[in-house]
């Protein structure tokens, strides 16, 4: 009986692993995304499919680990001090976006769907807990986790989860049983204080020091299962004191932002995050009742199309009420109009306190769960047919959070800058790095390189970067008017730092040298003096000498743009009209000759 039993969950486990590796990968290769692909897999292996699994709650209830994960993840990304920087977005626009939106959905609910105002509430509150798994994933997907835009998302996301005691309180509040059941909302705020307090204490206090005494064993199994243990710790934490276990594993994420273990942390728990994360969006699909769909199609549908719309029109005007650009708040609307995960625990307890019918509650996780299937054909639309209606016609896309200053910044991350990033990491050096082509920044950013989108010529963004306190600058972007617009900046704003700077030709050299570059790079001339140096050698200069003449070449060159660089003015068209210029020219080549020649007649 026992092996029979044992069997059967392994067959269940490989048909989940087949169906992921079947869908997923389709539905990316046909521009989809992998959310899309999770969700259709799981609608065709579950109960109103293929019915090999009948129970998709139980599996939802274990994935949802996953979220778990993301969110500890996502706080090792956020030190307290950036945390504390976003405190404005998460509670300012926070409350303004849920209050905005909880009042428009409750109002849909009463006079268009016919609710009564405790459903309309109940109901509504599905949707303004917004989906975390499937925000969070689509972000990650585009490259938007460090983006503005991006981080007002997710601290939204936070503010919502903040919210699930306050919203399960107004619940007990609207029970028609007997109210002395439920504790009062004072003494679920004591609780929800107390744990918090709690897990700051012991994060502070006792998970450095843990981790420290655990490196020293090097079994990397006890590294791993330790950070396992603090994760579903903290949730476990978090859930026990009537607040969100995602919540708890962020704040635990936060508190070991500043360890030296973070990377390690972050790799441990990545497998089981990716893996648990998939399996929840296999549940919601699982769970997606096409019975009831079917049977109550209008009425769903009508639901699900106008608390959607809605909810995305109240997004768009707390974003705009907010300054965000017309395309910015159409992308957030778009992104966030959907219900969460959230929705199920709060209709349960609902249905459990008799505010709504189980017929109700049933009506309103289809209505989410459908919410969920149809956002990301949404988001693929916005980013296919509406987005791009925006490209040239707004201003350039707000920059990415620079949430770590260190003493290098590099602007500009093309081949030059890519070359010279990998040489200072592989040193040891910890480099900002900026640019502005969003295609780097995400490509990057998958191959686990930390980049950030931004204008280095605006004042504000390599003031967020650090230029104020930073040691050195460099400077590799091809654009000339850039790289020299940059230079004269970031000179002004720290007239002590160290600036190297790409040079598309030798005028170039001259403005760079002139708008404060300490070192200026021409572009080919390294090449050139190698290709010289290989030319002599080809011609039957002994090695060592080809060598030295290369580097007499090179330094007597760079004196000799030095003095030009001092004498240098733009308003000759060309150097040969700039006599001292000329007289420079003429002497240093001849100096360089006779040095050259002294170094060929030699004897060895």
């Amino acid at each position: 009986m026992a092996a029979a039993e044992s069997a059967n969950q392994l067959v269940q486990v490989v048909v989940l692993l087949s169906a992921a590796v079947l869908a997923v990968p389709l539905f990316k290769r046909l521009g989809l995304g992998s959310v899309l692909g999770y969700l259709a897999a799981g609608l065709a292996i579950g109960p109103f499919g293929l019915q090999l699994f009948s129970d998709p709650n139980s599996i939802i209830h274990v994935a949802e680990l996953g979220v778990v994960m993301f969110l500890f993840i996502i706080g090792l990304e956020m030190k307290p001090s950036h945390l504390w920087g976003l405190r404005r977005q998460i509670f300012c626009l926070g409350t303004l976006q849920v209050s905005l939106c909880g009042a428009l959905l409750m109002l849909v609910g009463i006079y268009l769907l016919d609710f009564a105002w405790q459903t309309a509430f109940v109901i509504g509150a599905g949707f303004v807990l917004n989906s975390t798994a499937i925000i969070m994933q689509v972000l990650a997907e585009r490259g938007q986790m460090s983006s503005q835009s991006g981080q007002k998302m997710i601290s939204i996301l936070l503010f919502e989860d903040l919210l699930i005691v306050p919203i399960l309180a107004i619940v007990a509040f609207l029970s028609p049983i007997d109210k002395h059941v439920s504790k009062p909302l004072w003494e679920n705020l004591a609780i929800g204080t107390g744990s918090l307090t709690m897990l700051v204490v012991a994060g502070v206090w006792l998970l450095n020091p843990l981790f420290r005494i655990l490196a020293r064993t090097k079994l990397r199994e006890m590294m791993t299962a330790a950070a396992l243990l603090v994760v579903l710790g903290a949730a476990l934490l978090m859930e026990a004191s009537g607040l969100s276990a995602a919540m708890g594993a962020f704040i635990a994420g936060v508190l070991l932002s500043n360890s030296s273990f973070r990377h390690q942390l972050e790799a441990d728990i990545e497998p089981f995050r990716g893996l648990l994360l998939g399996l929840f969006f296999l549940g919601v699909g699982m769970s997606l009742d096409l019975d009831l769909v079917l049977h109550n199609f209008g009425f769903i549908l009508l639901s699900v199309l106008a608390l959607m719309s809605v909810n995305g029109i109240g997004i768009y005007l707390a974003a705009r009420f907010t300054r965000s650009s017309n395309a910015v708040a159409l992308e957030r609307a778009f992104i966030m109009a959907l219900g969460g995960e959230f929705a199920f625990v709060v209709f349960a307890a609902a249905a459990n306190q008799h505010v709504i019918t189980p017929e109700q509650q049933a009506n309103g996780v289809a209505i989410v769960v459908l919410s969920m299937v149809l956002s990301p054909l949404l988001i693929l639309l916005h980013k296919k047919y509406i987005e791009p209606r925006f490209i040239g016609s707004q201003e350039e896309r707000e920059h990415d959070q620079i949430d770590e200053k260190h003493p290098i910044i590099l602007v500009g991350f093309g081949r030059v800058g890519q070359v010279v990033n990998s040489m200072l990491t592989m040193s040891g050096y910890a480099v900002t790095v900026i640019d502005r082509d969003e295609e780097i920044i995400s490509g990057m950013r998958k191959l686990g390189i930390k980049a950030y989108y931004g204008n280095a010529e605006r004042p504000e963004i390599l003031h967020h970067a650090g230029i104020e306190n930073a040691e050195m600058l460099i400077v590799t972007s091809g654009n000339r008017e850039k790289a020299s617009h940059v230079v004269e900046l970031a000179r002004k704003m720290n007239p002590t730092i160290r600036i190297l700077a790409r040079a598309n030709d030798l005028f170039h050299v001259y403005e760079l040298y002139q708008q404060g570059a300490d070192r200026q790079i021409r572009e080919v001339f390294d090449s050139a003096v190698r290709i010289g140096r290989y030319a002599l050698e080809e011609l039957g200069v002994e090695e060592e000498k080809a060598r030295e003449i290369s580097d007499c070449y090179y330094h007597r060159d760079r004196h000799r743009t030095r003095l030009m660089a001092e004498v240098y003015d733009p308003s000759f068209k060309h150097k040969f009209q700039n006599k001292e210029m000329v007289k420079i020219t003429l002497e240093h080549d001849q100096e360089t000759m006779v040095e050259i020649q002294q170094i060929l007649q030699r004897e060895e």
